[in-house]
């Protein structure tokens, strides 16, 4: 019924680091060579905890959407936009923040636990506490069936379904649904007709999950039908009214690998960090003096590599070969530390090659990325307005 799409953004945070690559960009660079892909940058996102700061957010989107390129994220494979330049994200969030109950918004887990963790912030605000809603717009605007997120997201998202659900059962009752599903249903032909009823009845009489499938499946393969019967056959088939959005399922993510240079998670806010663009100068500097196990006083020192920060940068850059000789070199004091170092800063920097070549001519002419945003906001705004035409019919919005 709707297109295959995934959906996924990010704050403006400025330069992106190597965790964020790890854990979100690699994905997304096998994500548009697989499916319809749209990815956003969160500008409003940003001032639900920095609404004080604003001046930072401008320069940060621009740096961000250069990361994203020189990681592999494609223009003419993807969408790639900016949230605040899709005026229509803020109409449905207004519209949806009608019919959401204020306790499944309090209920969300990151409400309060960003609240204890951010204590320096006055996050009592009407948008830190909607947050979660304006993630469900910019969700349910695109009608986007796969979300990929990590686990700690996973509860955004079946929030997310909830308020598609309920959105569906207020707003998809049209006048005259039965009559029209039951016309749609002759459309299908006597042959399909007939299939279609019996899989109905077998889903909703005895609760058949593979008679849903087959009937979900019986409908997507229908070349005749427009796309309000279709919306309606599969509305019908599940007991409710017309599918108005789409319920998202959650492309669960594995959780970043990539520590930081002192062994914690890698982030700014723990100054851990190496950028995806930083220079080759720096890398090199950052890796030889990370810390190491504070047993290895003296290079005649043993160590132990599972207690050392460099150990764990092996775990995600060095082949078994290399993570062998580190293991015996460093229990049994046949290498140093800087030995150890040294082939993590010829990884990374293998790594980080192809990302300074592609963000080059991004970084030389910074109108080159202003265009792919303005045609990626062109894009999304057609597709946003398409939904929102349904959404105002739906909830009797598109008198003139």
């Amino acid at each position: 019924m709707f297109a295959d799409r995934v959906l996924s953004g990010m704050r403006p945070t400025g330069n992106l680091h190597l965790g964020h690559y790890h854990g979100v960009l690699k994905n997304w660079v096998e994500l548009q060579q697989q499916h319809e892909c749209l990815f956003f940058v969160a500008d409003w996102h940003a001032l639900t905890t920095h609404y004080d700061s604003p001046e930072i957010i401008e320069k940060n989107v621009w740096d961000m959407v250069i990361d994203w390129l020189a990681a592999g994220v494609d223009p003419s494979q993807a969408t790639l936009f900016i949230q605040s330049k899709v005026p229509s994200h803020a109409e449905l969030y207004m519209l949806l923040s009608m019919m959401t109950p204020l306790g499944w918004l309090e209920r969300v887990p990151t409400y309060k636990d960003q609240q204890e963790k951010l204590t320096e912030k006055d996050l009592s605000t009407h948008g830190f506490l909607g947050y979660p809603l304006l993630q469900s717009a910019d969700i349910l605007i695109y009608r986007a069936n796969r979300v990929p997120v990590g686990e700690d997201q996973a509860p955004h998202i079946e929030f997310t379904r909830e308020i598609c659900r309920r959105f569906n059962h207020i707003y998809g009752k049209e006048i005259g649904f039965e009559e029209k599903a039951q016309a749609a249903i002759k459309k299908l032909g006597s042959k399909r007709s007939k299939l279609y009823n019996e899989l109905r009845t077998r889903f909703q009489e005895q609760g058949d999950e593979s008679a849903l499938a087959q009937a979900r499946s019986l409908l997507d393969e229908q070349q005749n039908l427009s796309m309000g019967d279709q919306e309606r056959l599969f509305g019908y088939l599940e007991g409710g009214g017309k599918m108005i959005l789409c319920e998202p399922d959650t492309l669960l993510t594995e959780a970043s690998r990539m520590p930081g240079l002192d062994g914690q998670k890698m982030s700014k806010s723990y100054n851990n960090t190496i950028s995806l663009r930083e220079d080759a100068d720096s890398v090199n500097k950052k890796i030889r003096t990370m810390p190491t196990d504070p047993a290895r006083v003296r290079r005649s020192d043993p160590g132990d590599p599972a207690k050392c920060p460099v150990w764990q940068f092996h775990m995600v850059y060095s082949d078994d070969k290399t993570r062998e000789w580190v293991q015996q070199g460093c229990k049994n004091a046949e290498i140093g530390c800087l030995d150890c170092k040294s082939p993590l800063i010829e990884l990374i920097q293998a790594e980080q090659a192809p990302m300074h070549e592609r963000a080059r001519k991004y970084e030389e002419d910074p109108t080159l990325v202003r265009n792919i945003i303005a045609d990626g906001c062109e894009r999304a705004n057609q597709l946003a307005e398409e939904t929102m035409r349904d959404i105002r019919e739906a909830m009797g919005l598109s008198y003139s």
